[in-house]
């Protein structure tokens, strides 16, 4: 593994919630780092295509990562407020997927699933 897919995945680990690529790319240079924005990206990339970390698309269409917690396959829970991420099973989307995808002729299927809402903290805030 490349020094510099280490830098991202380290920044990653040290991280709670969800990170855009320009969120990490800052906190590395502020820390005195001289990776570049496109090697930050093409490090998320790396990592995110070997399962090692979790990415996930906002409402607005952003990317955001974090390091894995479990290594199984997961969807998550995210608050839209604070960024609160819990990774979850969820048996019946996966029945779901694959009785959809034989219905339609569709193999070797892969799938996304992210439940945004309000956690509990946020929600007693307001």
């Amino acid at each position: 593994m490349s020094t510099r897919r280490e830098t991202v995945r380290q920044a990653l680990n040290e991280s709670t919630g969800f990170r855009s690529a320009q969120d990490l790319y800052a906190d590395l240079r502020s820390e005195g780092s001289k990776i570049g924005l496109t090697t930050v990206y093409r490090a998320l990339q790396a990592l995110s295509d070997s399962g090692e970390i979790d990415v996930l698309r906002t409402d607005d269409g952003e990317a955001v990562y974090r390091a894995c917690i479990t290594e199984t396959h997961h969807h998550h829970l995210v608050c839209r407020r604070c960024g609160k991420a819990v990774e979850v099973e969820g048996p019946a989307v996966e029945r779901w997927a694959d009785s959809v995808a034989a219905q339609n002729g569709f193999t070797d299927i892969t799938h996304t699933v992210e439940v945004f809402g309000t956690c509990a903290n946020c929600a007693a805030a307001h």
